[in-house]
């Protein structure tokens, strides 16, 4: 459905002078208000104004002098004014609404890019979270120096980074072992951190290192 676009207020002014005018409302010759008075019965700012009558004055419809006001010229321009006017309406309602909907697609285009921006970072954020973590399987060596101590002794996760998460003991498996659960050899320790986590863990429980593969 199409639109009434409302012209920008100096047009309706000026249109309404102009009328006034070829109506012989304001004979030529005639003194218009100045901008102060004109401003308040219109209720809108001189400046408002000020573009109005020189509209009128670029169509030879009035004459505005400085310090003087402005002064009524033709009431023909005035009709030609107004003639023009309506000729050149629906050009100008087109403009304008033209205007008014490329601010609004770049007003959305906007809102989309945002959207698409918090999109792509949430599905990022899930997705990060929904990988498992790699877990690694350390054996603590017969020879260790960590046999008989603590988990929170050996101040495990502050020396490697990495946290175990279980401890196989033969046919046992310990899930989320505490500070003070001990280590013996033979123990399996399940690992969860980086590769540089578990080769630490593997220093720490051993003399030599030994490479360690995921699982």
């Amino acid at each position: 459905m199409r639109q009434t676009v409302v012209p920008s207020q100096y047009l309706q002014i000026a249109l309404d002078l102009a009328s006034r005018i070829a109506k012989g409302d304001l004979p030529e010759g005639s003194r218009i208000y100045g901008r102060s008075v004109m401003a308040s019965e219109y209720n809108v700012s001189p400046e408002t104004i000020r573009r109005a009558l020189r509209l009128l004055a670029d169509m030879k419809v009035v004459e505005v002098k400085p310090q003087s006001g402005a002064m009524v010229l033709s009431a023909d321009s005035a009709r030609r004014y107004i003639e023009n006017f309506e000729e050149n309406a629906d050009v100008r309602a087109l403009r304008a609404q033209l205007r008014e909907q490329m601010e609004e697609y770049d007003a959305l285009h906007r809102r989309m890019a945002e959207t698409v921006k918090a999109l792509v970072k949430s599905r990022d954020t899930f997705a990060a979270a929904g990988e498992p973590l790699p877990n690694y399987e350390v054996p603590v060596p017969k020879d260790s120096p960590c046999t008989g101590k603590s988990i929170g002794a050996l101040k495990f996760w502050q020396s490697t980074g990495g946290t175990i998460v279980a401890i196989r003991r033969g046919q046992t498996v310990i899930l989320s072992p505490g500070p003070y659960a001990e280590l013996y050899a033979g123990d399996i320790i399940v690992l969860v951190g980086s590769p540089a986590a578990a080769e630490a863990a593997q220093r720490l429980l051993s003399v030599k290192e030994v490479s360690i593969d995921p699982i």
